[in-house]
């Protein structure tokens, strides 16, 4: 019994700095992607996914990158974990603001946690994807609510577990409005999403590219979430998408096909473009289009 109470001790003595060591590090890695995606590079990762996951409307809300929200959210508990400890060396005054600050904590972790959590449901189902940052992050977060939780006696168990249901109840119900608002917004129609509208003025060139395209067969399979599927249709402007040969694969999307891509092997990211049997990844120029399809048109683009 004595050697338990020791270790729980211990528990107590640790806790603070740990959840801090693993805040900065979640502040350093949300921060690094949070200046690759402002300067538009891809990040270094071992796996496809995560740029696939990276690029995709779930990592903006309103316009703004995520990790920036993530970022600050780690820095935060990192302010709330190891502030105490250099704002006072009295003892007393540091015990005084640890007392205030738990509770801040827990409330942080916890919705973090759930946050990181719905992140992975999207992972798994909407983007289908592995992104080792994301993975991170979760265990991150995870790390930080056990911690938060064992690391201090909390004195009423019942009613923190009261708190703890609903700051995850109310994390949850923001983040699917967030995403729900930022992501459909006004495009959302009772037929599916169909994403932002293209806001470029196709040419004569646009048109007959779109066209040809459409008679050879060709395919571009994408997703209306996916900001590299609007770039490529912005590339052939309002008219020329109407004939733009487009397969949604969202299952939400309007129009889906959704079983008609997860059906094709060589589509692993979006957008992907099949043309007389080649495919090809990413968003392509128009001249790139015109040249794999054998297109003979005119080929002043406009955009």
């Amino acid at each position: 019994m004595g050697r338990r109470r020791k270790e729980t001790r211990g528990i107590y003595r640790w806790s603070r700095p740990a959840i801090g060591a693993i805040a900065t590090v979640g502040a350093l890695g949300t921060g690094y992607l949070t200046v690759i995606k402002l300067m538009g590079n891809d990040a270094a990762c071992p796996v496809k996914g995560c740029d696939q996951v990276l690029n995709s409307a779930y990592a903006e809300v309103f316009g703004i990158p995520l990790t920036l929200f993530g970022c600050l959210a780690y820095l935060s508990m990192v302010a709330l974990s190891l502030g105490p400890s250099l704002i006072s060396k009295d003892i007393k005054q540091r015990q005084k603001l640890e007392n205030l600050t738990w509770p801040l904590l827990f409330v942080g972790a916890t919705g973090m946690m759930v946050f990181s959590g719905y992140l992975m449901y999207l992972l798994a189902t909407e983007l289908q994807a592995a992104c080792l940052y994301c993975i991170a992050s979760a265990v991150f977060t995870a790390l930080m609510f056990l911690l938060t939780l064992l690391g201090r006696q909390w004195e009423d168990q019942g009613a923190l577990a009261f708190r703890g249901i609903i700051i995850g109840v109310v994390t949850l119900v923001a983040t699917i409005g967030m995403y729900s608002i930022s992501i459909n917004g006004p495009a959302a129609t009772a037929a599916g999403n169909s994403g932002p509208a293209v806001t470029t003025i196709s040419g004569p060139a646009e048109v007959a590219l779109a066209k040809h395209l459409q008679e050879v067969d060709a395919k571009m399979y994408g997703a209306y979430w996916c900001p590299h599927c609007f770039d490529q249709k912005q590339l052939f402007g309002q008219e020329a998408k109407k004939y733009m040969p487009y397969i949604e694969c969202a299952d939400d999307g309007a129009n889906s096909q959704a079983s008609l891509c997860r059906a094709v092997p060589e589509v692993t990211g979006f957008p992907t473009w099949e043309v007389n049997g080649q495919f090809l990844a990413g968003t392509q120029t128009l001249e790139t289009l015109a040249s794999a399809s054998g297109y003979q048109g005119p080929t002043d683009f406009k955009n």
